[in-house]
Protein backbone atom coordinates (compact mmCIF):
# COMPACT_ATOMS: atom_id res chain seq x y z
CA UNK A 1 0.00 0.00 0.00
CA UNK A 2 2.40 2.49 0.71
CA UNK A 3 4.35 1.78 -2.44
CA UNK A 4 1.46 2.26 -4.45
CA UNK A 5 1.06 5.77 -2.58
CA UNK A 6 4.60 6.47 -3.13
CA UNK A 7 4.49 6.00 -6.78
CA UNK A 8 1.14 7.63 -7.49
CA UNK A 9 3.06 10.94 -5.65
CA UNK A 10 5.93 10.27 -7.73
CA UNK A 11 4.18 9.99 -10.53
CA UNK A 12 1.72 13.36 -9.62
CA UNK A 13 4.95 15.38 -9.57
CA UNK A 14 7.02 14.10 -12.48
CA UNK A 15 3.37 15.11 -14.24
CA UNK A 16 3.22 18.82 -12.68
CA UNK A 17 7.53 19.38 -13.35
CA UNK A 18 7.13 20.32 -17.19
CA UNK A 19 3.81 23.06 -16.15
CA UNK A 20 6.02 24.85 -13.46
CA UNK A 21 8.65 24.71 -15.55
CA UNK A 22 7.04 26.64 -18.47
CA UNK A 23 5.87 29.43 -16.11
CA UNK A 24 6.71 32.71 -16.86
CA UNK A 25 8.32 34.58 -13.95
CA UNK A 26 9.64 38.14 -13.34
CA UNK A 27 10.69 40.70 -10.98
CA UNK A 28 10.63 44.11 -10.34
CA UNK A 29 11.68 46.56 -7.82
CA UNK A 30 8.84 48.27 -7.48
CA UNK A 31 10.33 51.13 -5.21
CA UNK A 32 13.20 51.89 -7.62
CA UNK A 33 10.23 51.93 -10.52
CA UNK A 34 8.50 54.60 -8.68
CA UNK A 35 11.09 56.67 -8.24
CA UNK A 36 12.70 56.94 -11.19
CA UNK A 37 9.50 57.60 -12.79
CA UNK A 38 8.93 61.05 -14.28
CA UNK A 39 5.73 61.70 -12.21
CA UNK A 40 8.63 60.96 -9.66
CA UNK A 41 11.06 63.53 -10.40
CA UNK A 42 8.56 65.58 -10.68
CA UNK A 43 7.52 65.19 -7.58
CA UNK A 44 11.17 65.47 -6.04
CA UNK A 45 11.14 68.94 -8.24
CA UNK A 46 8.11 69.89 -6.23
CA UNK A 47 8.96 68.47 -2.55
CA UNK A 48 12.57 70.90 -2.92
CA UNK A 49 10.67 74.12 -4.24
CA UNK A 50 7.96 73.86 -1.55
CA UNK A 51 10.36 72.69 1.42
CA UNK A 52 13.29 75.36 0.53
CA UNK A 53 12.38 78.03 2.93
CA UNK A 54 12.31 75.14 5.75
CA UNK A 55 15.75 73.52 4.63
CA UNK A 56 17.39 76.79 4.62
CA UNK A 57 16.34 77.81 7.46
CA UNK A 58 17.75 74.09 8.59
CA UNK A 59 21.03 75.03 7.24
CA UNK A 60 21.26 78.67 8.57
CA UNK A 61 20.95 77.23 12.42
CA UNK A 62 23.38 74.99 11.56
CA UNK A 63 25.92 77.29 10.43
CA UNK A 64 25.10 79.23 13.75
CA UNK A 65 25.85 76.25 15.31
CA UNK A 66 28.98 75.42 13.79
CA UNK A 67 30.28 79.02 13.89
CA UNK A 68 29.89 79.10 17.70
CA UNK A 69 31.67 76.20 18.32
CA UNK A 70 34.82 76.90 16.25
CA UNK A 71 34.55 80.12 18.01
CA UNK A 72 34.44 78.18 21.42
CA UNK A 73 37.19 75.88 20.16
CA UNK A 74 39.41 79.44 18.79
CA UNK A 75 38.85 82.03 21.84
CA UNK A 76 38.85 79.38 24.76
CA UNK A 77 41.63 80.02 26.14
CA UNK A 78 41.14 83.98 26.63
CA UNK A 79 37.75 83.28 27.18
CA UNK A 80 36.16 83.29 30.51
CA UNK A 81 34.50 80.95 32.54
CA UNK A 82 31.09 82.50 32.11
CA UNK A 83 32.19 83.76 28.30
CA UNK A 84 32.52 80.39 27.95
CA UNK A 85 29.24 78.95 30.15
CA UNK A 86 27.39 81.37 28.10
CA UNK A 87 28.31 80.18 24.65
CA UNK A 88 28.26 76.81 25.49
CA UNK A 89 24.47 77.73 26.74
CA UNK A 90 24.06 79.32 22.97
CA UNK A 91 25.40 75.94 21.37
CA UNK A 92 23.00 74.12 23.11
CA UNK A 93 20.03 76.40 22.55
CA UNK A 94 21.37 75.94 18.98
CA UNK A 95 21.21 71.95 18.67
CA UNK A 96 18.36 72.16 19.97
CA UNK A 97 16.47 74.21 17.53
CA UNK A 98 18.41 72.59 15.17
CA UNK A 99 17.47 69.00 16.14
CA UNK A 100 13.74 70.85 16.14
CA UNK A 101 13.34 72.38 13.03
CA UNK A 102 15.12 68.84 11.17
CA UNK A 103 13.13 67.22 12.47
CA UNK A 104 9.95 69.22 11.47
CA UNK A 105 10.93 69.24 7.88
CA UNK A 106 11.71 65.96 7.91
CA UNK A 107 8.02 64.72 8.84
CA UNK A 108 6.74 67.05 6.80
CA UNK A 109 8.99 65.67 3.60
CA UNK A 110 7.93 62.26 4.80
CA UNK A 111 4.44 63.22 5.04
CA UNK A 112 4.44 64.15 1.55
CA UNK A 113 6.30 61.47 0.27
CA UNK A 114 3.85 59.02 2.12
CA UNK A 115 0.85 60.98 -0.05
CA UNK A 116 2.91 60.29 -3.28
CA UNK A 117 3.23 56.91 -2.39
CA UNK A 118 -0.72 56.54 -1.92
CA UNK A 119 -1.66 58.46 -4.54
CA UNK A 120 0.95 56.21 -7.01
CA UNK A 121 -0.29 52.89 -6.06
CA UNK A 122 -3.08 52.64 -8.44
CA UNK A 123 -0.63 53.34 -11.64
CA UNK A 124 1.43 50.72 -10.11
CA UNK A 125 -1.01 48.30 -9.91
CA UNK A 126 -2.32 49.41 -13.44
CA UNK A 127 1.24 49.26 -14.99
CA UNK A 128 2.24 45.91 -13.48
CA UNK A 129 -1.36 44.61 -14.83
CA UNK A 130 -0.85 45.67 -17.93
CA UNK A 131 2.64 43.93 -18.49
CA UNK A 132 1.10 40.45 -16.75
CA UNK A 133 -1.34 40.22 -19.26
CA UNK A 134 1.30 42.02 -22.25
CA UNK A 135 3.59 39.41 -21.06
CA UNK A 136 1.62 36.40 -20.32
CA UNK A 137 3.13 36.51 -16.75
CA UNK A 138 2.54 33.68 -13.98
CA UNK A 139 4.04 34.83 -11.38
CA UNK A 140 5.89 38.52 -10.62
CA UNK A 141 8.24 38.37 -7.17
CA UNK A 142 9.01 42.04 -5.84
CA UNK A 143 12.92 42.01 -5.38
CA UNK A 144 13.22 41.96 -1.78
CA UNK A 145 11.89 38.55 -1.95
CA UNK A 146 14.38 37.53 -4.30
CA UNK A 147 17.51 36.21 -2.98
CA UNK A 148 18.95 35.59 -6.55
CA UNK A 149 17.61 36.28 -10.27
CA UNK A 150 18.78 36.86 -13.43
CA UNK A 151 18.64 39.93 -15.52
CA UNK A 152 16.33 38.28 -18.02
CA UNK A 153 13.73 38.23 -15.37
CA UNK A 154 13.71 41.93 -14.15
CA UNK A 155 10.83 43.58 -15.72
CA UNK A 156 11.54 46.91 -13.56
CA UNK A 157 12.49 48.87 -17.02
CA UNK A 158 9.08 47.83 -18.35
CA UNK A 159 6.90 49.16 -15.27
CA UNK A 160 9.21 52.87 -15.61
CA UNK A 161 8.15 52.71 -18.71
CA UNK A 162 4.68 51.61 -18.16
CA UNK A 163 4.20 54.33 -15.25
CA UNK A 164 5.44 57.13 -17.90
CA UNK A 165 3.26 56.20 -19.92
CA UNK A 166 0.28 56.45 -17.56
CA UNK A 167 -0.96 59.84 -16.97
Amino acid sequence: MKLLMSLVLSFGLMASLPAFSEAKIGVVDIRAALFSSDAAKAFSKSIAGDFKTQEMEVRSVQEAGHKLQERIKKDAAIMSDTERTKLALQLEEKAKEFKYLKDKLDKAVSARKQVFLQESKPKVDIALKEIVDSGKFDLIFPRESVVYSGQSLDITAQVIEKLNAVK
